[in-house]
């Protein structure tokens, strides 16, 4: 699998694969505390999106991210 080199690219697609197929899709975010990463991966059976970070001012934009799928998610529309 293959890691989106910038967050926004990474947002935008995620976002596109959320809307196209919104029950399909899956959310998972990883941290591994050796290496200080977090990974972020948004995948349908068909396509997978991931996206990984070492930095820590990224977090805040993660948070924002995570906090306005899981909002589309729990929507009812």
């Amino acid at each position: 699998m293959v890691y989106v080199k910038s967050w926004e690219d990474f947002e935008i697609a995620a976002e596109n694969m959320y809307m196209a197929n919104p029950c399909q899709c899956r959310f998972t975010m990883k941290y591994t505390h050796q290496r200080g990463a977090v990974v972020l991966k948004l995948t349908d059976n068909a396509k997978c999106v991931q996206y990984k970070t070492e930095v820590l001012s990224e977090l805040r934009r993660i948070e924002k991210f995570s906090g306005n799928l899981i909002q589309m998610m729990a929507s009812k529309e």
